[in-house]
């Protein structure tokens, strides 16, 4: 028993479309992820460096403002001087609350030098008498100045 040549031609068809579709289809979702770093390797690796050297040591509510106020701590690195763009969060408790959203400040400390040591200050949001705040640092990126 034998199959036609045109039954095998209208398969090859099929096979040529199918494996267009998916080339149309599954090429610009990995041109995606190839241009955006692949979510992998030292460029992923490196704002979690930056937050090692990133640490917030206190947390207080300034009496006048009521405003929330996070000294922050930033250690050189051995690659050079640089500067540090660091994301505070300001929350009642320490474990993140899926459901509620962390105010959050920003502070730059420019000008760190291998080895050395720089303090900034994040002022949060004015925080409600009868809770106690919970700051700490969220995100750090590290940008190498020449």
């Amino acid at each position: 028993m034998g199959v036609s040549t045109s039954a095998l031609k209208w398969q090859g068809w099929l096979v040529g479309l199918v494996t267009l579709a998916g080339l149309l289809v599954f090429a610009p979702l990995g041109l995606y992820v190839w241009a955006s770093g692949g979510g992998g390797g030292p460029a992923a690796a490196q704002p979690r460096a930056a937050l090692e050297s990133v640490r917030v040591t206190g947390c207080r509510i300034d009496p006048v403002s009521r405003r929330v106020v996070a000294p922050v701590e930033a250690v050189g690195r051995p690659e050079g001087p640089g500067e540090y763009i660091v994301t505070v969060e300001f929350r009642d408790s320490p474990p993140p609350d899926p459901s509620a959203r962390a105010a959050q400040s920003l502070v730059k400390l420019p000008g760190v030098a291998p080895g050395t040591t720089e303090r900034a200050e994040a002022v949060g949001p004015v925080w409600p008498p009868s809770t106690t705040p919970w700051c700490g640092a969220a995100e750090a990126t590290f940008t190498r100045t020449p």
